[in-house]
């Protein structure tokens, strides 16, 4: 049976990601996670339309797991993923995972108290001090760093990484942030950060390290390009009032 009330939820979204050194290893290192930690965590992976054996991965460590539970979104993009698994989520604090792990999981006890508290939204960062970069090749760090500029120009206020793939929400952050999400793409977490900022929720960066995977579904080329144009809709949604 799934955890009622767990202390932390992990939100896993998934898309084709079958390959041997993608979920399945990405499961057996939260599994060993878990089953090492005093607190009660639930494990929610969202299945996001996969055409290979994605779905029955998730399934087959949901079977053997009481803590781990599968759900699918039919609306193609991480956003909406994402936005699935936090919807459905229980935990007290609702941690954000990309499927491969590119963070070490045992890096998620920083997020959490006793380690961090007082905070609304806790993101992963490469740029603040003490951060690591393993691997990743010079020109997606340069692309990175000019994209960090626009939405530092256009959207998110002062931080240096919104685009890393892990974020942690206190639940009751959560509950009103991700009902005002319309970006089903990879900027949805720009508005959602923009719209903490409109709230006045406090924002803090936590230098993790953070490892490059050579098979990241992103594509930087074309998906660069339509973040900025999500980044732009995002101040036209701010125009008509959607986030106050």
């Amino acid at each position: 049976m799934p955890i009622d009330s767990p202390f932390l939820s992990l939100v896993i979204p998934a898309y084709n990601e079958a390959a041997p050194d993608r979920l399945p290893k990405s499961l057996q290192e939260v599994v060993a996670f878990v089953e090492k930690q005093n607190f009660s965590i639930e494990v929610v992976i969202v299945n996001n339309n996969s055409t290979d054996d994605t779905l029955k991965i998730a399934e087959a460590a949901a079977a053997n797991h009481e803590y781990i539970c599968v759900i699918s979104e039919k609306t193609q993009g991480k956003g909406a993923a994402v936005k699935a698994g936090m919807m459905q989520a229980r935990g007290e604090y609702l941690f954000i995972c990309d499927a491969d792990f590119s963070m070490p999981v045992e890096e998620t006890l920083k997020f959490i108290p006793p380690q961090l508290s007082n905070y609304d939204i806790a993101i992963a960062s490469r740029e603040a001090p003490g951060a690591k970069r393993v691997g990743e090749p010079e020109y997606r760090h340069i692309m990175g760093r000019i994209f960090n500029m626009l939405v530092r120009i256009l959207a998110v206020r002062g931080l240096q990484d919104t685009q890393c793939g892990f974020k942690c929400f206190r639940r009751e952050v959560a509950n009103v942030l991700f009902p005002l999400q319309t970006i089903n793409g990879w900027a949805f977490d720009v508005e959602l950060l923009f719209a903490a900022q409109r709230r006045g929720y406090k924002i803090v960066e936590v230098p993790i390290t953070w490892i490059y995977k050579d098979q990241s579904k992103v594509k930087p080329i074309t998906d660069a390009y339509n973040m900025v144009m999500e980044i732009l809709k995002i101040r036209q949604n701010a125009w008509r009032g959607l986030y106050k």
